[in-house]
């Protein structure tokens, strides 16, 4: 639905800037372009990321979802590189202008087609936990932004400001590197398994109220696609046995999966309540493979 919407206010804005000359329109006019162009790798990562979990991709592959964030930057970036070249060539050699009126209308369309497609995205976004959809929405609603700047630049031209339009040109592709900038910063955060302040925190305190927890080592959380995979450590008393510690370990999940928008899935590890030194000796052997110093105390202890 988004994909239609976009490639309708673009399809009209073309034609408007076949008659027009105007650049602040074309801008508009290829970052609408693209933007639904952008639209079309979106959907095909999200159908991926739909098939099941294979043997050689066992996490899954929502991964997809977040490369094609990356391709989208890439577009985005593409587009405001050409704005820049034709606004500046505008600047140079100026061109002359017709049908302003359609031009005004063409910017109208564009920024009300751009917020219906950013409303609607926006909220699905949010409500599947997508950044990628959510991005693409604010992108959209940038582009309407830009096309009221397109409304701008004909005003300036009816009261003698040739140069307005190309100058407002210009303005849009500063707005498309912002965008792309915040867009870039998401993406990266996601494709480095990050996730939003205060996440860890909220989860770590819905571990300690468990009742059975004594303490959390560790609680760690990512994004894979618009969903999100985590892994907690708990201390439990050390007298519990297998079925009482499982009981707490899926009290944990039950609890994390409630509280976390967007939790699809909880790995709990038990660690009985120890001193440090009887838990290190309980973990000797994975905790040697943790460094060189742990390596050489364990290859040391185990050759006397």
């Amino acid at each position: 639905m988004g994909l239609a919407g976009m490639m309708t206010t673009a399809i009209l804005q073309i034609f408007i800037v076949a008659i027009s000359g105007s650049i602040a329109l074309l801008a508009d006019t290829l970052h609408n372009l693209g933007h639904a162009m952008t639209t079309i790798p979106l959907v095909i990562a999200f159908r991926i990321g739909q098939r099941a979990a294979s043997k050689r991709y066992s996490y899954g592959y929502r991964r997809a979802e977040d490369l094609v964030g990356v391709l989208i930057s890439l577009v985005i970036a593409a587009s405001a590189a050409l704005i820049i070249y034709e606004s500046i060539d505008a600047l140079i050699n100026p061109r002359p202008l017709s049908n302003l009126g359609w031009v005004f209308a063409a910017g109208l369309v564009g920024a009300l087609g751009n917020e219906v497609v950013a409303v609607y995205r926006i909220r699905t976004g949010r409500k599947i936990g997508s950044a990628a959809l959510i991005a693409e929405g604010q992108h959209a609603r940038a582009d309407g932004l830009t096309s009221i700047a397109v409304v701008v630049g004909v005003v300036g031209v009816w009261f003698g400001f040739a140069r307005l339009d190309a100058i407002i040109g210009l303005f849009i592709a500063a707005a498309i590197l912002w965008i792309l900038f915040n867009s870039m910063r998401t993406i990266c955060r996601r494709l480095m398994d990050g996730v939003d302040p205060g996440v860890i925190e909220s989860m770590t305190t819905t571990v300690a109220a468990v009742d059975g927890v004594v303490d959390v080592d560790r609680v760690r959380a990512r994004w894979s696609g618009h969903r999100m995979e985590a892994d907690a450590n708990v201390v439990v008393a050390k007298g519990l046995s297998v079925v009482d510690g499982h009981h707490i370990a899926e009290q944990v999940q039950h609890q994390l999966l409630h509280t976390t928008p967007h939790l699809e899935e909880v790995v709990v590890h038990l660690h009985p309540d120890l001193s440090a030194g009887e838990l290190d000796e309980l973990h000797e052997l994975s905790g040697h493979h943790a460094s060189a110093e742990a390596r050489n105390r364990y290859l040391a202890k185990t050759r006397r």
